[in-house]
């Protein structure tokens, strides 16, 4: 587990792909605990990021620094940035897509819906790509809305899945999903300092391809 930082309230670090977010074993506050060499220290999830998905992610401390995370998530005061890579390019360069989501709990997934309803929420991203090659673009996504496998739904579904998707995607792409948590912004719980944070993915495919 790599720490970009920490100190008595909050902890940044970068979550591996295919580690789940949550506290137990072998998840990212139990890696954290490893990491600073202390089995017993209070770290506490505020924010997750799909099992598949890597990058970086910030921890509480303390309840107290949980707390304050944990309102400016729903206060829509966090900010969290993503880089993808899309099969095919979408029809404008910088853009934003809405669309009316629904979680299917009982297959784990999340659907396009096409009016208003029970469980139905609002999604919205915008995006920017970046470059564009071998017919995959890389893309900068900000999310306004955080539902579950937001974004890997909605480029999805409008005919671009990302590389190395598994669950929205037909295609076999021999490679871990291309979705990265690049960036985070908060006010620090407890200084009121602004905390932000960028990091690249790795050089992997697809990643190195741009």
């Amino acid at each position: 587990m790599e720490i970009i930082y920490t100190d008595n309230d909050i902890v940044v670090c970068v979550k591996p792909q295919r580690v789940l977010s949550t506290d137990e074993p072998g998840g990212v506050p139990d890696l954290v605990r490893e990491a600073l060499g202390d089995s017993n220290a209070d770290i506490r999830t505020v924010h997750r990021l799909d099992r598949v998905v890597g990058g970086l992610m910030v921890l509480a401390r303390n309840a107290c620094a949980a707390s304050e995370l944990s309102r400016q998530i729903r206060d829509d005061e966090f900010k969290k940035e993503y880089l993808a890579v899309v099969h095919g390019r979408p029809e404008c360069d910088i853009g934003e897509y809405f669309d009316l989501l629904f979680r299917d709990k009982a297959r784990k997934m999340t659907m396009v819906a096409q009016e208003p309803g029970k469980g139905v929420q609002p999604a919205t991203l915008g995006y920017r790509v970046l470059d564009h090659r071998n017919g995959m673009s890389k893309v900068r996504i900000k999310l306004e809305t955080g539902r579950t496998h937001q974004i890997r739904v909605q480029f999805a579904s409008r005919g671009m899945p990302l590389v190395g998707e598994r669950k929205y995607s037909t295609l076999e792409d021999d490679c871990e999903i291309a979705l990265w948590s690049c960036r985070i912004g908060f006010a620090h719980p407890m200084t009121g300092k602004i905390m932000e944070f960028e990091l690249d993915p790795p050089e992997t495919y697809p990643w190195n391809c741009f």
